[in-house]
């Protein structure tokens, strides 16, 4: 049977013991010639005391606490270290003795006993390392090394999960009181032992094992991990654990957006029900990166049938097989553009749909500026056409996704986002003229991570293809968030819609594109290529603005004319745009110039209503940041 550890060190300590009393014993013989055994107290004494001054010194410098198969090679030094000092130790004791008349050394003992004793004890334990465990070895080698951060009961686990597959280092853990100690046979490091460890093992990889960790202090942790460029995972939430959809040893990637430190707050259940459950949903751009999510989580609320709107064959199949597979609501899919007013009607009479979400939009601020015709179409005359025909049926609730560009636009696609939040204010106020009960809002938020065109897919795809990452410029900022955060504030704060309201999701701080960007290459386990660091993986080239875009978003045009809501992460705009003029007729004048194939009319038509109407709204100063376009 396989001896536990505490007697595998207590073994090496009697080899040493032993060792060390024959290394001196044969320098002496070496000496004098002479190979008689100690036949005297005196003799005895010097033997010995050669391991009793060097166990205490081998203790403290690790020489029992490393595991004999993991030896490193580095370790030659730690030993020749302690065996140095020890023979020191043991020179001064043997010439105190001499002084008090217990006999003379010979000068040349020390050197033969410091050379003796560290041929046996390096070569003892790599001698063991190479010979007894030969099979360790060889698979060990072949297994990745990994560090697991967090030494508690989940980190406990997953160190015994992958104990068949990996090369266990350490632990790292932030609390003291278990630094130095060790759990299931592996020791738990200080987090500043990490640069060490990947020096001495080869780490290439740390395994986050603290689900209940702050977002916060996630975010200092891996970002603090991602600097010596080793790929960094996470053990799931939580939450995922406790409901039985991960296993301890399910381990994920660390995603970008966990870098920036956003505190996630619970859905507010009554907002939930009374938006979602047992009612009939449809959502426009179904198959997107926004609908869809959003279909993903309402599927999750109980609806009574969810209709699935999308111009893309593709991605209305996409999205339609994955929550056909759950089988929990009734899903319907419907192939149409948000152009085609007879479609919309026919779909939204034939499913009595109670509740729209209309995400379907061009986005892309690039090919939307050099498609500015085919943009107004789908972002202004989409939005009117699908707001006119949930009017004319009596949908309940019409939610517009609209984007933090629409402030201030510089850009074509920020203008028919500002034109559609106006189209659907309008209906608010038709509504509310009419006394029909029937609300329609608008949420205005950042850049979601990962959605289609963003720049981190961008990113992902130029570091896995080794560089470079492209910026725009360095100095450029945008709000950030999650897909999933998104989607589930959107339904929210369409339930708290009171008729015309513009809801702007908490976005948090606004994030450097060229941190973001730095972050994901560390994130993979490369180094940014620099000045500083000319051997770095991959290099960040700033490329210069495209056009539309600003350097900075913003979710307000003034901060002082949003108010909180009951939920914290959902302000709402107080303000409402006054029409100075029929937006009727403008939409006319905007459709003469489509039909016309006119560029500059239908440019100059959408910004300047733009203009008036936002001079007159949210911001009571001159739109002085605004752009020539």
């Amino acid at each position: 049977m396989a001896l536990s550890r505490p007697w595998k060190r207590l073994a090496l300590v009697c080899f040493d013991i032993t060792a060390l009393s024959v290394v001196l014993w044969a320098s002496y013989g070496l000496r004098f010639d002479r190979w008689n055994l100690p036949n005297t107290v005196d003799q005895l004494w010097i033997i010995l005391s050669a391991p009793l001054v060097a166990i205490p010194v081998f203790i403290p410098m690790g020489l029992y606490r490393s595991v004999v198969r993991y030896l490193p090679e580095r370790a030659i030094w730690t030993m020749l270290k302690a065996v140095t000092i020890a023979t020191i130790f043991w020179v001064l004791i043997a010439f105190l003795t001499t002084m008090a008349g217990r006999g003379i050394v010979p000068r040349s003992v020390p050197i033969m006993y410091w050379a003796l004793a560290s041929f046996v004890i390096i070569g003892s334990r790599f001698t063991a390392k190479w010979l007894f465990w030969p099979v360790s070895r060889k698979s060990l080698m072949q297994r990745p090394a990994v560090v697991i951060y967090g030494a508690g009961e989940a980190g406990s686990q997953l160190a015994h999960s992958l104990r068949g597959s990996h090369f266990i280092v350490g632990f790292l853990d932030d609390l003291q009181l278990l630094q130095g100690r060790e759990v299931g046979g592996i020791r738990i490091y200080n987090p500043s032992h990490l640069p060490t460890l990947i020096r001495d093992f080869g780490v290439k990889q740390v395994i986050l094992s603290i689900p209940s960790l702050s977002s916060s202090r996630r975010k200092e942790i891996v970002a603090n991990l991602s600097g010596f460029g080793i790929k960094v995972q996470s053990l799931p939430a939580m939450t995922d654990l406790v409901t039985g959809r991960y296993m301890v040893s399910h381990i994920r990637e660390i995603e970008i957006d966990e870098l920036l430190g956003r505190s996630s707050v619970p859905p507010d259940l009554d907002l939930i029900r009374g938006m979602i459950v047992g009612r009939t949903i449809m959502v426009t751009g179904a198959g997107g990166s926004i609908g869809s999510e959003l279909c993903r989580k309402i599927a999750q609320w109980r609806p009574q049938r969810l209709v699935l709107f999308e111009a893309n064959e593709f991605a209305l199949y996409q999205i339609d097989k994955e929550l056909s597979a759950a089988g929990d609501v009734s899903i319907v899919p419907v192939l149409g553009s948000v152009t085609n007013a007879d479609r919309l009607r026919q779909t939204i009479r034939d499913h009595g749909i109670e509740v729209l979400f209309h995400a379907a939009a061009h986005k892309h601020v690039p090919l939307v500026e050099a498609n500015v015709l085919e943009g107004i179409s789908n972002n202004v005359f989409g939005t009117a056409t699908v707001a006119d025909a949930a009017s004319e049926l009596g949908v309940r609730d019409f939610v517009l996704i609209s984007t933090d560009k629409a402030v201030r636009p510089t850009n074509i696609m920020g203008a028919t986002k500002r034109w559609a939040e106006l189209v659907v204010q309008e209906k608010s106020m038709q509504a509310k003229a009419n006394g029909s009960g029937q609300r329609f809002c608008a949420v205005r938020f950042g850049n979601v991570l990962g959605s289609n065109g963003s720049v981190v897919p961008l990113f992902k795809e130029q570091i896995a293809h080794g560089g470079p990452v492209t910026l725009t410029d360095p100095g450029m900022t945008r709000y950030f968030m999650s897909i999933a955060e998104a989607a589930e504030l959107i339904v929210q704060a369409g339930a708290l819609s009171e008729g015309g309201d513009v809801f702007l999701l908490d976005m948090g701080e606004p994030v450097l594109i060229s941190d973001l960007a730095e972050n994901m290459v560390r994130l993979a386990g490369l180094t940014v290529k620099s000045e500083r660091e000319p051997d770095g993986d991959i290099e960040i080239v700033a490329i210069g603005k495209r056009p539309g875009e600003k350097m900075y978003e913003e979710l307000f045009y003034d901060e002082a004319s949003a108010v909180q809501t009951r939920h914290p992460k959902i302000l709402k705009a107080t303000a409402i745009a006054r029409q100075t003029g029929s937006l009727a007729r403008r939409m006319e004048a905007l459709a003469a110039a489509i039909r016309a194939g006119d560029e500059q009319a239908a440019r100059h038509l959408l910004f300047e209503l733009v203009l008036e109407s936002d001079t007159k709204s949210e911001l009571p100063k001159a739109l002085e940041n605004v752009g020539s376009v």
